[in-house]
């Protein structure tokens, strides 16, 4: 992996002895998802997703026969309507490889993923000025939020477009059934498939994520080259000490038997801060059940030392802490030198911002684990298409062994339906 793994500010807190006492547990967890014969087994498609993928070639030829199609009508929007899964790794991705200003074209936005009426009234307003291509993504088609604003942004391009609407308009939805299935089909919308092995979580090297990013003009291949290199070293490798999604897990299980019941990702990295969301509910929604569970959060620096770095360094021990970094910045810019020292910063004159910020990384992981805080370091070795389909299917996998190491079945989410229902009944669904 380009990925590397530094867990040197953990030894204070785990011994030898915790690494040999729980491998047989995550090695077990291997064997389990590798030979799919876990909980939730029927959901482990995404384990060799990534090389059948590339080794078929035919769902990215067919996405990129879509993205050519698509670049005609030269559309400066891709509305991306989905919620979790459906849109968190497609975001993760774009955040990531955008900078923050200017605009890209064309632009990805997101609607379905909330139910907030103002958003949702402004973004029908920004759509009437713009040139928009529609991604919806629902396994049925039924999902309050983006089955809301897929009505709504529907409706505005029927008015829009009349009947050349439905070619602006793309389905990612299952293979036979469900409302969305039947609707594109009725309407002629292009549709693509959700695997039925793989969970929304897992889902964003499946069309659910690499048709919006082809559409804006990323390197699918090299996404799931990244991911595909990954999947290789952790399918092959099966000791704690040569597989680094098998170290990951085991410092988090171990941890948590320690009473760490809080794991904070953090980076120095803005554009990593959607990379974070996504992480946050495939741990969250994979590990967070049967009352057990770490709790996934996310703080992004140095913006949050100034407001929670307080909590971290001397609050209540609970947490542990897995920084997330980025060794070379695409973009680097130097602190001037001038004839005065009235800012104070005379010591920091000619350096480079991505050395002050390297230097903010380093004081912060040893102040923290000084405070008490088992820290744990992944360093990617810049952002691109490839850096990022590795990192995020080391995740999956880690997370995977992780929930199995546990006890939990790492692929269902049977909490998630207690509020569906709730709201159902609230908003007089089954009312006739």
């Amino acid at each position: 992996m380009k990925t590397k793994a530094d867990v040197n500010l953990v030894k204070n807190f785990i011994s030898e002895k915790d690494f040999s006492d729980i491998e047989p547990a995550l090695q077990q967890a291997r064997k389990s998802l590798l030979t799919k014969t876990g909980a939730g087994s029927e959901f482990t498609g995404w384990v060799n997703w990534p090389t059948a993928l590339l080794d078929s070639g035919d769902i990215i030829a067919r996405i990129e026969e879509t993205r050519n199609r698509i670049s005609k009508f030269n559309p400066d929007v891709i509305v991306v309507i989905g919620i979790g899964g459906s849109y968190l790794g497609a975001r993760a991705v774009y955040d990531a490889l955008t900078p923050p200003f200017g605009r890209h074209r064309p632009e990805m936005i997101f609607a379905g993923h909330q139910l907030d009426a103002g958003y949702h009234a402004l973004l029908m307003q920004h759509l009437k000025e713009r040139n928009p291509v529609v991604v919806v993504i629902s396994k049925s088609g039924t999902t309050t939020e983006p089955a809301i604003a897929f009505r709504l942004i529907r409706t505005l391009m029927e008015e829009k477009y009349g009947s050349d609407a439905a070619r602006r308009i793309i389905a990612i939805t299952d293979e036979k059934k469900g409302a969305l299935r039947t609707l594109a089909d009725s309407q002629g919308y292009e549709t693509y498939i959700i695997p039925d092995d793989i969970g929304g979580r897992f889902s964003v090297l499946t069309p659910v994520g690499l048709l919006p990013l082809a559409l804006c003009g990323f390197s699918v291949r090299e996404l799931l080259e990244g991911a595909a290199q990954c999947e290789r070293e952790l399918s092959s490798a099966n000791t704690i000490s040569t597989n680094q999604a098998m170290l990951y897990a085991a410092i988090r299980q171990i941890l948590y038997r320690q009473g760490k019941h809080v794991e904070l990702q953090s980076t120095f990295c803005p554009q990593l801060a959607t990379l974070s969301e996504w992480w946050k509910q495939l741990y969250g929604e994979s590990e967070g059940k049967d009352q057990k569970g770490i709790f996934p959060a996310s703080l992004v620096f140095t913006t949050d030392l100034h407001s929670l770095g307080q909590f971290v360094q001397d609050g209540n021990r609970v947490l542990f802490e897995t920084f997330l970094s980025v060794a070379k910045p695409e973009k680097d810019i130097e602190i001037p030198v001038l004839n005065s020292n009235s800012d104070e910063l005379l010591y920091l004159e000619g350096k480079n911002m991505s050395y002050v910020n390297r230097k903010a990384e380093e004081a912060t992981r040893f102040a923290h684990a000084q405070g008490g805080v088992p820290v744990l370091a992944l360093e990617m070795p810049e952002l691109s298409e490839f850096t990022l389909g590795e990192i995020m299917y080391f995740f999956e996998f880690a997370c995977a062994l992780s929930a199995y190491t546990l006890g939990v079945n790492p692929f269902d989410q049977p909490g998630v339906e207690a509020y569906k229902q709730k709201m159902f009944e609230l908003l007089g669904k089954n009312k006739s």
